[in-house]
């Protein structure tokens, strides 16, 4: 297999299905950001597992995230794919999956009252990074869709469950190395107390 092609050296890439385009049409854009989604996530998969206290700690976590790498090829392969060219590989069980560990966390991190700042652990504020970078994502994803072209619903829907679920798991990071969050100072309380 060649690695190099020379058929991008003028500034065009094939979508699958052959159709040529210029490497800044939207539908590349948000590929190509799913790709970089997909890198950052080794990085902090690599952290975890390098690091024998932070992986016996947070292995349940390492584990998701590999399997969300793989979840994100798919939404990768479904975003290089015009519409109707094929059966999108994202299916709504991705979604599911996200949400019910979501549903798992939430009840183990303290009651959030105010807006918190990215920090605490070096790891924790990896994650907060994945979710303004999966945010990116999403907005690219949308610019597909506003420029007529369409993606995968089901995509979109997981791309944006999983700027959540890395902000949930950056807060039980925290909380599982024993580090406070930081709290924004000037926010007022943005949830008020059950009676």
């Amino acid at each position: 297999m060649k690695i190099y092609t020379k058929y991008g050296d003028e500034g065009f890439t094939r979508l699958a299905g052959g159709k040529r385009v210029s490497k800044t049409h939207v539908r590349v854009e948000a590929y190509g950001t799913m790709d970089e989604v997909c890198s950052l996530l080794g990085v902090i998969v690599a952290e975890i597992r390098e690091n024998d206290k932070l992986n016996s700690v947070l292995e349940e976590i390492r584990e998701e995230c590999e399997n969300i790498q793989q979840q994100l090829f798919d939404c990768g392969s479904d975003l290089a794919v015009p519409e109707g060219l094929r059966e999108y590989k994202q299916k709504i069980d991705n979604v599911e999956w996200l949400e019910q560990r979501m549903d798992e966390y939430i009840p183990l991190l303290p009651k959030l009252e105010c807006f918190i700042i990215p920090g605490g652990s070096k790891i924790s504020s990896m994650f907060h990074m994945m979710r303004t970078s999966v945010r990116n994502l999403e907005r690219k994803m949308i610019a597909v869709i506003e420029s007529g072209e369409g993606i995968n619903k089901i995509g979109l829907q997981y791309i944006n469950r999983l700027s959540d679920y890395f902000f949930v798991v950056a807060c039980l990071v925290n909380l599982k190395l024993g580090f406070s969050e930081t709290v924004y100072k000037r926010s007022k309380k943005i949830f008020k107390n059950n009676k």
